[in-house]
């Protein structure tokens, strides 16, 4: 049973055992979805709430000389036009941008003060200038086209080449080069020997492009003020409502607890909804002024312009190895554009937390890694599906399999050579991050055969005989999860009425998260799952970090476990009272206390039936112990027409060491879809600037192009269970992320493979995703 519109209607009481972990339980949120019962952000509709729309610059750098709202304000059921002056003459703050990051002479990291309404200047095509509220949607956007803004044109930094050039002109005064922050690791010198005394040095350029994460619903934010106390309440589709909370009250300038964040259904987030955007805050100062509902939903155009894009680094990146194929050192040196207004996300997901998995499942002893976050004229960068993982991992995959090439060594055996063993755990990566388990070339081993590999040639022969180039590709990998945030807090509370209600600040986005928490409390009460009440989303019931980082199950699934163990331990001296006797001696299951050895008993709803409040209710704060690591095997196979540049993937198999598994078809189902998220970026997506005019030429779906149903092939998918997690108590590792960040270079590797097979081995160094079929075809005709 859940929270809102999503209670099961099944009358059946099916033993509880059949719905505990391990069980491939149907996920709870789907009926009312799938009827069409769903409660999202923009369905909620109060009385007499007013829409706000935006005006939004065209340019992408200009002054802004004056606004002129006289005509928008005399228009019929306007209510309020804002402009970024009037709201900072009402005290509104910038929102809090990078922070804990240097420059390189050690000066703190630069980012222009980003004002939820733009004032001065706009940096980039989109940035809200002006918001309407009106009593209609069409009256606000009929409005915010009346509004006049006179612009002076300002130098443009289009692009990432454009904003490093030695003649580039300056996005924020206080970063002449345009490079808002950057970091070193490792050790230049030590690894400047081993190429030296290298018999093997392999380099690659590698793009990883900027994309778009198209959820299914759109960013939405309603806010009200409570008529009673004259707290600011908003409803809205997005990951982290605490974090938003806690950013909302220091650009208001109201205390957190003035402000109450509250979320229902939320149709995709895959990390863009993790934070507080610059509509959020209008929105809530527009309700907050006016003392009524204000609401606005994002449109496709809108987001494409203004929500946070992922990836989009450019890396050089070589590795040195012996005459055995050991490597030696690994060197990474990348240019990361942030955007117009670095923030703190996007710039650790590049200098930092990408970094931690650079050098993978390898043991690799020496790193020289220098990365920059460089400001262009264009949206900011944060959080997508992987955040920096996928483009480290994509690194070092792709420069394994041109190593193997240049080298002659199998890649299977390169990869064996340099694993990190099982006896070496736990293992501490030369970034100090520390990997508690792991047995990868088992993972390999196992993945290997799942895929038949040894049975590619026969494949490779019948795709010759229709006249297509079939192509083996191969990704050995970790990745890291959990946001550094290990701490979560639950409440847990047993009913008189036969409901358990289980609250977590951890959030529901799509990925079943709700279902598995449900499963993990039947594990401890032994009650059937249509007992079972998970209430997520709202910051008046508790408060934590969210879902972000794959750390929904191991942080918020560890923090339900053990506050369900807290309550059963509470009830079970509570029973101890109830039946007269000592608490070591009360036996609990299937929903009933008894009396060791006797046939003296109390139910446990019964029991909660006795208490003052007719509940036994437990407020519990838990942590794990640090990250999990989860890893994997994925192989990839396409075919590759030579004569159009096509590329189809029709295999794909991976084995996941995901730790132990509380739902296989959830954690499945997050395995292929974040795989098909991959294969997107290997092979379509592309967010595009015009290099001229700073324009965005991908804002719609005619324009940005995104996987379908027929793009993916028929996933053969497998978990392994034999390594479990040490640093949380139900071993399980974070799950989300992995098939995107197994996906990429699975994909890549095996286009270049293709390439290889077929006499053109010196063009795989130049692929580049996307891989569309210009591209291919393009580089196809080169000269090797």
């Amino acid at each position: 049973m859940l929270d809102n519109a999503h209670s099961p209607t099944s009358t059946s009481t099916p033993s509880a055992g059949r719905f505990g972990s391990g069980q491939a339980v149907r996920r709870l949120e789907d009926e009312a979805l799938l009827a069409g019962r769903g409660r999202y952000t923009d369905d909620i509709r109060p009385p007499d709430c007013a829409a706000l729309a935006f005006q939004r610059s065209p340019h992408p750098h200009a002054r802004i000389r004056s606004i002129d709202a006289e005509a928008a304000r005399a228009l019929p059921g306007v209510l309020a036009v804002y402009t970024g002056a009037d709201l900072i003459a009402q005290g509104v703050k910038p929102i809090p941008s990078v922070a804990g990051f240097a420059r390189a002479d050690g000066s703190p990291a630069v980012t222009p003060a980003r004002l939820p309404l733009a004032h001065e200047v706009v940096r980039f095509v989109g940035e809200p200038v002006v918001a309407v509220v009106a009593s209609s949607l069409q009256a606000a956007k009929d409005a915010a086209e009346a509004v006049w803004v006179d612009y002076e044109d300002l130098p443009a930094i289009p692009t990432l080449d454009a904003a490093l050039a030695p003649d580039a002109a300056a996005l924020c005064e206080a970063a002449p080069d345009n490079i808002s922050a950057e970091m070193r690791h490792g050790d230049a010198e030590a690894a400047a020997r081993a190429f030296a005394q290298a018999a093997h040095v392999v380099e690659l350029v590698i793009d990883n492009q900027r994309v778009a994460a198209v959820t299914l619903e759109p960013r939405a934010v309603l806010a009200e003020v409570d008529a009673q106390d004259g707290r600011l309440s908003l409803q809205m589709s997005t990951q982290m409502p605490t974090g938003v909370r806690g950013t909302l009250a220091t650009v208001l300038g109201l205390p957190a607890e003035q402000i109450r964040v509250r979320v229902s259904d939320v149709g995709g987030g895959f990390g863009m909804k993790t934070g507080l955007y610059p509509e959020d805050a209008v929105v809530a100062f527009a309700a907050k002024s006016l003392g009524r509902g204000v609401k606005w939903t994002g449109e496709r155009s809108e987001e494409f312009l203004t929500t946070t894009h992922g990836r989009d680094v450019r890396a050089r990146a070589a590795m040195a190895l012996d005459a055995d194929g050991r490597v030696l050192a690994l060197r990474v040196h990348s240019d990361a554009n942030v955007g117009a207004y670095p923030t703190g996300t996007g710039v650790a997901i590049q200098l930092l937390i990408g970094p931690w998995v650079q050098t993978s499942v390898y043991d690799i002893p020496v790193i020289d890694f220098h990365f920059r976050a460089v400001m262009t004229n264009q949206a900011p960068t944060g959080a997508y599906r992987g955040a920096g993982r996928p483009e480290a991992i994509f690194a070092i995959e792709r420069l394994m399999d041109e190593a193997a090439r240049q080298t002659g060594i199998d890649r299977v055996a390169l990869r064996r050579r340099n694993f990190i063993r099982p006896e070496q755990m736990p293992y501490t990566n030369p970034m100090r991050q520390t990997y508690d388990t792991g047995a990868f070339e088992h993972m390999m081993d196992r993945g290997l055969a799942f895929a038949d590999w040894a049975g590619f040639d026969a494949r490779a022969a019948e795709s010759a005989q229709r006249g297509l180039w079939r192509g083996l590709g191969l990704a050995t990998f970790l990745e890291w999860t959990g946001g550094n945030v290990f701490e979560e807090r639950v409440t847990v509370e047993v009913q008189a009425d036969g409901v358990i209600e289980v609250y977590s600040a951890v959030n529901a986005m799509g990925q079943g998260i709700a279902t598995t928490l449900a499963q993990l409390v039947v594990d401890a009460f032994g009650v059937p799952i249509e007992q079972v009440r998970v209430v997520l989303g709202d910051t008046d019931r508790g408060n934590g970090f969210g879902s972000a980082g794959s750390r929904s199950l191991f942080t918020g699934g560890s923090a339900m476990r053990t506050g369900a163990d807290r309550t059963l331990a509470r009830g079970r001296e509570l029973a101890a009272e109830a039946l007269e006797a000592a608490a070591a001696d009360i036996d609990y299951g299937q929903g009933r206390f008894t009396v060791r050895g006797t046939d003296l008993g109390i139910g446990l709803f019964e029991l909660a039936g006795r208490q003052a409040e007719g509940r036994i209710f437990v407020d519990s704060t838990s942590k794990v112990d640090g990250p999990t690591w989860p890893n994997g095997c994925h192989v990839c196979e396409v075919e590759v027409d030579p004569q159009t540049g096509d590329v189809a993937v029709v295999a794909y198999a991976s084995v996941n060491d995901v730790g132990r598994v509380v739902n296989p078809m959830i954690v499945r189902g997050q395995l292929d879809g974040g795989a098909v998220q991959g294969i997107g970026q290997a092979l379509l997506e592309q967010v595009v600037y015009d290099e001229a005019t700073g324009q965005l030429v991908t804002g719609s779906l005619m324009d940005y192009a995104l996987p379908v149903a027929g793009t993916a092939p028929d996933f053969r998918t497998e978990m392994d269970e034999s390594v479990p997690c040490k640093n949380n108590p139900l071993g399980v590792k974070g799950v989300g992320e992995l098939g995107t960040i197994g996906a990429t270079p699975a994909v890549v590797n095996a286009v270049a493979d293709a390439l290889a097979r077929n006499g053109r081995g010196a063009l795989a160094p130049r692929l580049q995703m996307p891989l569309t079929p210009v591209r291919v075809w393009s580089l196809l005709q080169q000269a090797d």
